[in-house]
Order: C-alpha cells, then structure tokens, then sequence
C-alpha cells in the first residue's frame, strides 16, 4: 500500500477504486491525515483501512445500485499544524466538495479542520484517532465523530494498567496540545486515585531537536518510569531515545501515539519492557471479516487505528446511502445505520447493506474496531489493547482493563 500513499501525497488525491476509473468523481469522501509529521509513520495502514472500505463499496456496485462510485481525496494536515488542518479542510469542503471526511488523525487538527471549513460547511467528520477529551465538549452542530475513545477512558486504562506493574511513582512528559494535556490530565488523575504518585508533569514542545533539560529536570524526582504522551516520530521518540542515551531512565510508558515500530528504529532493544495502551478492538465477527480482508489487501489489520479508519470509511458511505446522497442529515442518519435495531451488517457487506437499505430496513453496522453506538457528542466507548515492546517492536498483550 505504501507506493499507493506516496502517490496520494503527492498529488492530494488517491481515487479507491479498482473498477470503473471514469466514474470515481462521483462521491468524494475526504480523508484528512498527518501524512508528514510526527505521526508519518503510523499513516500508511490508516491510509489504506479507509481505501479497502471504498474499494469495497465499488466493487459491490457503488452507490443506490447504479454503479455510482466512490473516491478518496486526501488533505495532510502535518498533524500539529492547525493552519495546514484548516486549509486541508477548505481544499476538501469548498474546492473539491467532498460529502463527508474521515480525519482528522491528531486532535488539535481536528479541531482546526472542524471549527474553520467543516462544521460551516455542513460537512460530518468521523475522526479514527483523536481522543482528545476536549472533543466531547466542542461546539459542532453534531457534526463531529470519532471511532476512537476518548483519552478520558484511556487515561484512566493507562494508569491502572501500569499501577498494576508495581509502579508506584512517575514523571509525565505530554506534548503541548490538545491531545497530550488531555491525556495527561486523565492519566494523572487516575494514577493517583490508584495510590500512584506523579511525581512531575511537564509539558514540552513537539518538534525540537534536544529534549535533554526536559528529561534531566524529570529523572531529578526519582521516579520509577517516564511516561511519554507525545507522538512516535516526533517529540515522543526523541525523548525517549535521549532519555536512554543518558541513562536517565529505564522504564517507560506511552499511548496510542507512541505505538509504532519507529520507535524500535531509533532506539532498538533499549525499550523493551515499555508499558503502552492504544484503542483496540474486540473479538467479533466483525473483526474477523476485515482482518482477512485487509490481509487480502497487503496490509497489517491490526495496525494502530487501521480498523477505527476503516469503519469512519464504510459508517459514512452507508449513512449516505440511507440518506440518499444528501449532506443534510447525513449525522442523523450516521446514527441511525450504527445502533440497534436492525440488521447487523459487517465490514465487506456492503451489497447487503444496499439491498436492505433500497427496500426500507433498518440496518446495524458492527464494525471492524467494534460497535459503535454514538453518543450526543459522538464519542463511543470502545476498548483498548496492552502493548508492550519485545525485541524493538510492540506487540499486543491482550485487552487493557
């Protein structure tokens, strides 16, 4: 898939389709990413979840049976940069008129992307991976989603998770946005509650080349672990790889945004043991149907938030199928496609979901990452995976309580 993301970057737009070329205009969904940045890394396999799902829908026969396909039209947002978010959200809503997006990937763009073109455009958005609890409470008009859960839960997993270890004091370090003061507020709330002590908490910036008086400020309070909430190709990796070059500390800890093999690229064995949770997904049917699906494609199914990209993908082509192409509406009728009653429809069942739909029932998607019955701020609750490092690369535990 990577050769297939390269060209996407390049150009602004990858058309999903592996049937009828001359008809891929004719719904654009689009994607929002940090396809450079301090997540570049993790992008590929998020890219290509939200490919399979289009792809599958053309060559099911499209939209309302007459063949209408779909396209992907992809904005990167660099993912720290508001600016570049809300001109990634003004190309896509107001010079290439997408119906829908999936993004923003980091949660500050998001918000960028939704306060500056989406939600003035009427246009839904289903981000696969902000958890930023500042989500919930953002003024919307009921046109933001995500497939993720909130840092709100995770922060609260995190610690306890790691106060099950046997550690009882840490040293946060968060970048300095919406998605690492959030997370880092969450985790050390619970990790007191839980008889931890943080020992310090400290922001820093993302992008610098030299975290050393950060990381030499922390490790003077003794702490058994660091705790890194930042992002894997950015400040996050840097840290820690300086953090293991002086012999600061030993023991880390991580998020989402910490869960990709770079960092076993910059820093090799040296974090193995490292404690890290992200958004997972439960044993269903559903996951079973894209797993096999994306091994088909040529791409890792359980890669960090493929399956959450995935399911933002197929939930916002079915809510336009229910809503008959229509922007209007389009987040009621995303309600109404993901929550019981109704027949359950998979991931890959997109025919099905057609011919029900066409004939006036109700349908259930239960999805790749799970079910998700929104809320009124369109979050859901979702599950996550223990993560830890073996060898210089994550692997998943099993399922963080």
């Amino acid at each position: 898939m990577l050769p297939a993301f390269k060209t996407a970057l390049a150009t602004g737009v990858a058309v999903a389709s592996l049937t009828t070329a001359a008809l891929a205009e004719d719904f654009k969904i689009g994607f929002i990413g940090g396809m450079t940045g301090p997540i570049e890394s993790l992008m590929p396999p998020i890219v290509a979840g939200a490919e399979l799902a289009i792809a599958q829908i053309n060559e099911q026969g499209g939209f309302f049976g007459d063949e209408s396909q779909a396209s992907l039209v992809i904005g990167d947002d660099g993912c720290v940069d508001a600016t570049r978010a809300s001109d990634a959200a003004d190309r896509l809503v107001n010079v290439e008129s997408v119906k829908a997006i999936v993004g923003a990937m980091c949660s500050g763009a998001t918000v960028a992307a939704a306060n500056n073109a989406a939600v003035p455009g009427g246009v839904v958005m289903i981000s696969p991976a902000s958890t930023a609890p500042s989500l919930t409470t953002l003024e919307d008009n009921d046109l933001v989603f995500r497939t993720a859960p909130s840092d709100a839960f995770q922060g609260e997993v995190l610690a306890n998770l790691v106060f099950s270890k046997g550690i009882t004091s840490v040293a946060v370090s968060y970048v300095n946005n919406d998605y690492g003061t959030g997370f880092a507020d969450a985790f050390g709330a619970a990790f007191e509650a839980a008889g931890g002590q943080v020992l310090a908490s400290e922001a820093h910036e993302d992008g610098k080349a030299d975290y050393r008086a950060e990381i030499g400020s922390l490790s003077s309070m003794g702490a058994e672990a660091l705790v890194v909430l930042a992002y894997v190709d950015g400040s996050g990796g840097t840290l820690i790889r300086q953090a293991v070059e002086g012999g600061d500390f030993s023991q880390f800890v991580g998020g989402d945004g910490m869960v990709g093999n770079r960092l076993g690229e910059l820093i090799g064995s040296s974090a193995d043991g490292m404690i890290a949770t992200r958004p997972g997904s439960p044993e269903l049917p559903g996951r079973a149907a894209y797993d096999a699906a994306a091994e088909e494609a040529g791409f890792d199914p359980s890669a960090t938030f493929a399956a959450q990209s995935y399911d933002a993908a197929f939930l916002l082509a079915l809510a336009l199928q229910k809503n008959g192409g229509e922007m209007e509406g389009l987040n009621e009728a995303l309600r109404e496609i993901s929550t019981e009653p109704g027949e359950v429809i998979l991931p890959g069942e997109w025919e099905k979901a057609v011919e029900l739909i066409e004939a006036g029932q109700d349908i259930n998607y239960e999805g790749a990452s799970g079910s998700h019955e929104f809320d009124d701020a369109g979050d859901v609750p979702g599950v996550f995976d223990e993560m830890t490092v073996e060898n210089g690369e994550f692997v998943v535990v099993g399922p963080a309580t």
